[in-house]
């Protein structure tokens, strides 16, 4: 059996992820923002806190830490690139390098960019990324800390990943994200079709995670900054994915 993989809402609108290995009985958290409904939900789920997984530094994904630490001993690991700013950080690690949870391996992947100390945790066994805030459904995250040529080498590995992997992401951002992506790319089958699921998805008050690598890489205009019929449409001579990104950024930010 892979990971048993289960999610709550903190603060307005924050996915904490939880993640079970079931034969070790192994439990993490991903990028708690608060401690107390993470505890609350641990309790009604019967699972006991191991892990913390940060993929970055901002209060919003390392809040609960701390606390979480005191209450349950949990391991805390998190980026080496930002380790300073990890609170309670145990473990530290970069590009390439593996942690065993339980009876699964998380690969990590260095995604500077949103800060400069990010990283996604892969496990390939189960097909899921967590992705913080450098991927998010249809969108990716604002360049607080880097910069368009470093965001866009950092979704490219992303991109990479094989199309049937899971993508969990920290915000549920992705309708508004529908409503921009469909402003620059409105003729995108792949990107209409994603939006009315969406839109259908909050309409029910359902999450609109995971998704899927290789939806995003259809119609996730974040992603695909190297398409020449995209780099047309923001006006973008084809070639240079990185002044493609940046303009779609800069034009998201003043969405």
């Amino acid at each position: 059996m892979t990971l048993q993989i289960d999610h709550l809402i903190c603060l307005r609108d924050n996915f904490v992820w939880l993640l079970r290995e079931p034969e070790s009985g192994a439990v993490a958290c991903v990028d708690p923002s608060e401690a107390a409904p993470v505890k609350a939900k641990l309790d009604a789920l019967g699972w006991k806190l191991t892990h913390i997984l940060n993929t970055h530094h901002h209060p919003d994904h390392t809040g609960g830490n701390l606390e979480l630490k005191r209450a349950t001993g949990a391991t805390i690991v998190g980026p080496a690139a930002d380790k300073a700013r990890i609170p309670g950080i145990d473990v530290a690690l970069a590009e390439n390098e593996t942690y065993d949870f339980g009876n699964e391996t998380a690969r990590v992947y260095d995604i500077p960019g949103h800060t400069r100390g990010h990283i996604a945790f892969w496990f390939e066994t189960a097909k899921a990324v967590f992705t913080g805030d450098t991927l998010f459904s249809l969108g990716c995250g604002r360049l607080f800390e880097g910069t368009p040529a470093q965001m866009w080498h950092s979704l490219s590995k992303l991109r990479r990943l094989p199309g049937d992997t899971k993508v969990y992401c920290g915000h549920e951002y992705t309708q508004s994200n529908a409503k921009f992506a469909l402003a620059i790319d409105p003729d995108n089958p792949a990107l209409q079709a994603r939006a009315a699921e969406v839109d259908a998805l909050r309409a029910q008050g359902k999450a609109t995670l995971p998704s899927t690598m290789a939806s995003e890489c259809a119609a996730n205009p974040f992603l695909r900054a190297a398409d020449p019929v995209l780099a047309r449409k923001v006006s973008q001579t084809p070639g240079d994915p990185v002044v493609v990104f940046a303009e779609i950024r800069a034009r998201k930010d003043k969405f």
